[in-house]
């Protein structure tokens, strides 16, 4: 029998138990405003369920538990799952999670809470390709056009695999896809997932798989989780898509655009709760780590599209976490 537990605000629920597919899905179209709510529910992941309240998603390696992402569910019970899965996860690190979270856990557990990387969303409302500093993108697109490049909505597979593949062995982390902090392009559940394509001469040249973001059962935002692109075109391509299919959703009505995360792109100023060496360390990586990824060259281009940027944070117990962090590049796999 579980036991039962009464949180701050007076709702009762069954301690941590094991979701349906279809009841998880439920709690991230209500909850899932998160740009990485969707990922959390890629292959590999467990969770911690609380009924009533929603779940923690996670990774372990080499003995370490990795939260991706703020808990799905409603942000005034935050504290309360947050509280149940650190008495039985107290040395998980939390990835991608928002300010709350960190002051959360910093508050009553006295968790760093770092930064490690910035979001940036657009209001689709406001969006428009005018100013000078949007210019690198009208570039792309009249080089798309006099190329012949046109861009459709497209759900079946496209050279996808095959173009997916060339793309990777572009890359500086050229054995396999990513996992973790970018879901993998196939996944099991593909609910309201939408993919664009670019084509010359008939022929897919690139794609971006676009994931939704929910709130109270609404989508209100997508996020370019997967894109790629012939190696043979490698500028101009991406910008392409994306003004494409922004302006297909503005069209629907959607009122957002996220571009998810920009990894080690940091504000210069340390909070209170922050690790100064980490960050340090954190910095240094992005400066001289560019064999690893390629941290500029993703900041710059979704810089172009003048969104709001917004810090999101790292939690860990130590104040130099070196051996999870190393733990989480190999379960990323970009080492």
């Amino acid at each position: 029998m579980t036991d039962q537990i009464l949180s701050l605000d007076g709702i009762r629920s069954t301690d941590a138990g094991a979701f349906t597919h279809s009841e998880r899905v439920g709690y991230l179209k209500k909850h899932g405003v998160h740009s990485q709510s969707f990922s959390t529910l890629q292959p590999g992941m467990a969770y911690y369920d609380l009924p009533g309240i929603g779940y923690i998603a996670y990774m372990r390696k080499w003995g370490s538990i990795f939260v991706l992402s703020d808990p799905v569910a409603a942000p005034e019970h935050f504290g309360f799952i947050l509280e149940k899965f650190h008495q039985r996860f107290p040395n998980a690190c939390y990835i991608q999670v928002s300010k709350p979270v960190v002051d959360f856990m910093y508050r009553r557990f006295g968790l760093f809470g770092t930064q490690f990387g910035s979001e940036s969303r657009i209001n689709l409302k406001n969006w428009s390709l005018s100013g000078k500093k949007k210019q690198i993108l009208r570039t792309a697109l009249n080089q798309a056009g006099k190329t012949g490049i046109t861009v459709k909505e497209r759900f079946s597979d496209d050279h996808t695999r095959e173009i997916s593949d060339a793309w990777i062995r572009t890359r500086k982390c050229k054995s396999k896809e990513i996992r973790f902090l970018i879901r993998p392009m196939d996944m099991e559940y593909r609910e309201n997932e939408r993919h664009f394509y670019a084509y010359q001469d008939g022929k897919a040249v690139g794609f971006i798989y676009f994931d939704p973001i929910y709130r109270n059962n609404e989508i209100i935002s997508y996020v370019p989780n997967i894109s790629r692109a012939n190696a043979d075109f490698r500028q101009g391509i991406f910008y392409t898509l994306m003004a494409h299919a922004m302006e297909v959703f503005r069209e629907e009505g959607v009122p957002y655009l996220d571009l998810g995360l920009i990894p080690l792109s940091l504000h210069p100023e340390t909070e209170h709760q922050e690790s100064r060496l980490f960050k340090r360390i954190m910095h240094g990586v992005y400066e001289k780590g560019n064999f690893l990824y390629n941290f500029k060259g993703l900041e710059f281009t979704k810089s172009r599209f003048r969104g709001e940027v917004f810090k999101t944070y790292c939690c860990h117990r130590r104040s130099l976490p070196a051996l999870e962090f190393f733990s989480m590049f190999k379960l990323t796999r970009l080492i």
